[in-house]
């Protein structure tokens, strides 16, 4: 061992391994990416190699000691790379790619959250470097000064090409089509690796821009054929039934389905929004199958989807990526056909998601942020404004809002970590071990408490009654790294396809006048509400590229794709690439050619989404006669002084 440290390509193999071990170590302690057969196994644990011989190898170009240095650094900022994942999944159950890291704009908001996703024994991600330190220190003395030989480290780089086409090659072989349909980040980290990843995600980035350079009119004909074919005809019992009627848009910060009639040391935790389900005036509607399908945008994502009917992108946010896009949103159709101003509420930083810059793309009237809350300690926690002064606040500004309105009022409390100041919890945590578990169910009944009040609050300023109240939940709160208190929590196994189901949030519906229909059980989800929404203030949505249908149609498509491929329907689930029965909770060792055929309409779709926000393809779209481009000029999101109504 002295005499092979004694080189620097000692040195160097030392390095290598030690960064094979500890990225292969992180693979199996952090992420969760679903290894199954022999072969799977295998080119996770090979897929490091190739990475450790190219980046480090490039440290013996270097003469003398240097090398050595630059391969202590190069380990450094890999190492620092593969955590910042590691913090990244723990939250997100996923990885960061080249559109979140231009996000930098948000990360004033996660402080908090990021703390508590590092641990203690975190600080042994760093024993390699120490290592490494050691051994340079104690034999870099006996190293030759002069640079190596130009060839021995093009031989490593070779190497460490070949190594890669063979992962790739194995990849392929198993897993067919791996880089022509990556939707899921899971697959391409667990076959080729989390850093042969990051180059590919930037290669797509570049395509992604290179794609909206190339685009044309003509690319948007096969998207409009698929959005026509796709269309559901309104129901007449609803098509019109809201015409004229204020929409206020209630979206739940991290709210998930199984929290509704959920009960905790014998307490329901949301009492109220049971009420809404349960209610025996027959008011509110509730779909109790309805999903999310955010990405890496989270929030953000929801809104894009349930205000565009089209999907957030495979990485990072739209929001910000695709935030000068054209769009024909709900707010900008409602204002054009029905006269409606729109206003959204969210108390956050204004450029928060680059929210101030792609609202007016949406074509959003006002938007009312931190500025125009009273932002004191007290208010204040983890991201932004709590709910409840949030909601009370809110009141004058609707009552100001010119009618009819569609509000978009956004919630913050109930966010991962879920704290709350001492003596806000009503209701004790749960008791898995999990933090992060244990404190979301107090944090969901801050939320519902908030609800109530605000719901008090709409009847006694004279809101309540002629408004269409829409209460969604916005993606997930716990992801799958909490599988083992959930487990204790729901008191069966977190499968794949348990995971899936978990993924349903609320939809709850009240439009003045009309009969709601107690619990609805038909499969839909957030790219469904938009069209949803156009038909019941009686605009047909046939005119516009929409990839949702609507949800009280008869003839509503009830399928649910996720961004990342996989779908659930009534019957079965597509996860991770298998079929599941849906009844009997099995694997579908013979997938029908309905299943298959259904599996290729999904990746068709998202395809097609993915094509609209690359290409900017609505640029090149008219939905009919009466439609204006948005002006984003006509849009200005001041400070409070500045506001008309001040």
């Amino acid at each position: 061992m002295k005499k092979l440290l004694s080189t620097k390509m000692g040195f160097f193999a030392i390095a290598v391994v030690l960064f094979w071990i500890k990225t292969y170590s992180i693979y199996k302690l952090e992420f969760n990416l679903g290894v199954s057969g022999a072969m799977q196994e295998f080119l996770l644990f090979f897929n490091p190699l190739s990475s450790g011989l190219i980046f480090l190898g490039l440290a013996l170009f270097a003469a003398g000691k240097k090398a050595g240095r630059r391969i202590i650094v190069f380990s450094f900022i890999l190492g620092f790379i593969l955590y910042a994942n590691v913090v990244f999944y723990r939250f997100n159950g996923d990885f960061i790619t080249l559109a979140t890291m231009m996000q930098t704009n948000n990360f004033g908001s996660l402080g908090g959250s990021i703390l508590d996703l590092m641990a203690p024994l975190d600080i042994l991600y760093l024993l390699d470097i120490a290592i490494l330190i050691v051994l340079y220190n104690k034999f870099k003395s006996n190293w030759r000064t002069e640079r190596l030989q130009f060839r021995k480290p093009l031989i490593v780089l070779a190497v460490g090409v070949i190594a890669f086409g063979v992962n790739l090659g194995l990849a392929e072989k198993d897993r067919p089509q791996l880089l022509e349909r990556a939707f899921d980040r899971n697959y391409l980290v667990k076959y080729l690796g989390a850093y042969n990843f990051m180059i590919y995600d930037a290669i797509q980035s570049v395509e992604s821009s290179r794609q909206r350079v190339l685009a044309d009119s003509s690319d948007i004909t096969e998207v409009e054929n698929y959005t026509k074919y796709k269309y559901a005809e309104p129901n007449p019992a609803y098509f019109g039934t809201g015409e004229g009627k204020n929409i206020i848009k209630i979206h739940l910060e991290s709210f998930q389905s199984f929290l509704i009639d959920y009960e905790l040391h014998g307490e329901e935790v949301t009492p109220f929004l049971n009420s809404l389900v349960h209610d025996e005036s027959q008011d509110f509607t509730y779909f109790d199958n309805f999903f999310h399908q955010t990405e890496q945008g989270k929030t953000a994502d929801a809104e894009l989807t349930t205000d565009t009917s089209l999907y957030g992108l495979p990485q990072g946010s739209a929001f910000v990526t695709k935030g000068d896009n054209t769009y024909q949103a709900l707010p900008a159709i409602l204002e054009q056909r029905q006269d409606y101003t729109s206003a959204v509420f969210h108390g956050d930083r204004k450029s928060f998601w680059n929210r101030d810059e792609v609202y007016r793309h949406l074509g959003i009237n006002e938007y009312y942020y931190d500025s125009y809350f009273d932002m004191s300690e007290e208010n204040v926690i983890n991201y932004g404004l709590k709910d409840k002064p949030f909601f009370e606040e809110s009141i004058p500004y609707l009552q100001e809002m010119d009618q009819p309105f569609y509000a978009h009022m956004m919630t913050l409390t109930h966010h991962h970590p879920f704290i709350l100041d001492e003596g806000e919890a009503s209701l004790a945590p749960a008791e898995t071990g999990s933090g992060t578990v244990d404190r979301y169910f107090q944090t969901a009944r801050y939320l519902d408490e908030s609800l109530e009040q605000f719901f008090i609050d709409l009847k006694e300023a004279g809101l309540y009654e002629d408004s269409i109240i829409m209460i969604y939940g916005d993606h997930y709160g716990i992801s799958q790294n909490h599988n083992r208190a959930m487990a204790e929590i729901i008191g069966e196994e977190i499968t794949p396809l348990k995971n899936s189901e978990l993924q349903r949030v609320p939809f709850i519906i009240r439009i003045p006048g009309v009969d709601g229909q107690g619990i609805n059980h038909e499969y839909s989800s957030l790219v469904d509400v938009m069209p949803t929404m156009l038909h019941i203030v009686g605009i047909d949505a046939q005119d516009y590229i929409l990839f949702g249908t609507d949800m009280f149609s008869e003839d509503h498509k009830a399928f649910v794709p996720f961004r990342n491929g996989d779908f659930v329907t009534e019957a079965y689930s597509s996860i991770n690439g298998i079929f599941y029965d849906n009844v009997t909770k099995e694997v579908v060792e013979e997938p029908t050619e309905e299943m298959m055929e259904m599996k290729e309409t999904v990746l068709h779709e998202l395809e097609l989404s993915d094509k609209v926000l690359n290409g900017d393809l609505l640029r090149f779209y008219t939905p009919n006669e009466e439609w204006e481009p948005v002006n984003i000029n006509d849009y200005f999101y001041g400070e409070p002084e500045q506001h008309p109504a001040k």
